[in-house]
């Protein structure tokens, strides 16, 4: 029986989130690349690599939404949004971003977990 690492990308733009976030997903087994904006994770065709999305909705430059709804236009996209903002703003990003999970910042591990789960559940290994 064969074993699937699966491939998580986190677009992050607070170090220290990003970097927690990748030791926290390593961890647990999963193949995880960080990326410090959404224009540098595109660069880096970093969708063709990975079975898991983890932005932040709040980036410089382009958003999480914005990010998820270009990588949507070419292709299903699974994702998991996280942000520790819940002003009038964000929470119209969120509302634009439909049918994905969002987590508030500060998000367990395992909410994180289950999030990640959900959204990888149809994969087969």
């Amino acid at each position: 029986m064969t074993t699937m690492r699966f491939r998580v990308a986190v677009v992050e733009d607070d170090a220290g989130v990003r970097t927690a976030l990748r030791q926290l997903l390593r961890s647990a087994a999963y193949d995880a690349r960080t990326f410090v904006s959404a224009e540098e994770f595109l660069a880096a065709g970093g969708e063709s690599e990975a079975d898991c999305l983890i932005a932040d909705i709040n980036l410089p430059g382009m958003s999480g939404v914005a990010l998820l709804q270009a990588l949507r236009a070419k292709a299903p996209v699974r994702a998991v949004l996280i942000t520790g903002r819940d002003d009038p703003a964000t929470l119209e990003l969120i509302a634009r971003a439909g049918g994905v999970t969002v987590l508030r910042k500060p998000f367990s591990d395992s909410d994180l977990f289950a999030a990640i789960n959900d959204v990888l559940k149809e994969i087969e290994p």
